[in-house]
């Protein structure tokens, strides 16, 4: 490779790193340890997807918007904790609800593509799942909201 192109690919690297650590409040181990499980979980995704016959690049597509939304609400939530002192509480919080629904979602791509779970695993899924209350999705009706909470299908 050319090195002018190598200190251009270089630079450019520096330079995302440089503002997603200033927009992030640098790399902590919880912003780490997201960063790992929305990698995995978009992979397992994938995976799964792939493995069932259901890959859909628009559906692939989605998902990186939705993941780069969730890093998003967590540089909100760094902001709001530099308002406030910079304890980084609300950051905190935010990284959590996240890792335990990307936890979820990495359990249910994995049983998707049939690898076994182990039990310990699944009990904690399933706590996870009973003390979570999802928020309503603003574009949904409320009885489109209610069959989405009961696992129902929407009428058509």
């Amino acid at each position: 490779m050319d090195d002018r192109l190598t200190h251009i690919i270089k630079g450019a690297a520096a330079g995302f790193g440089a503002i997603a650590g200033y927009l992030l409040g640098g790399f902590s181990v919880f912003v780490h340890l997201l960063l790992i499980m929305v990698i995995v979980d978009w992979l397992t995704g994938w995976a799964a997807a792939w493995i069932r016959g259901e890959l859909r690049s628009r559906v692939g597509f989605h998902g990186i918007i939705r993941k780069v939304a969730i890093f998003l609400v967590v540089v909100v939530a760094h902001f709001i904790d530099a308002a406030l002192g910079g304890l980084n509480y609300f950051q905190n919080a935010v990284i959590c609800f996240y890792l335990a629904n990307e936890l979820l979602s990495i359990t249910e791509n994995v049983g998707r593509m049939g690898v076994p779970m182990p039990t310990v695993l699944r009990n904690a899924v399933k706590i996870f799942e009973s003390k979570s209350d999802p928020a309503p999705n603003p574009n949904m009706s409320e009885p489109e909201q209610e069959n989405k909470d009961q696992g129902q299908k929407p009428a058509v």
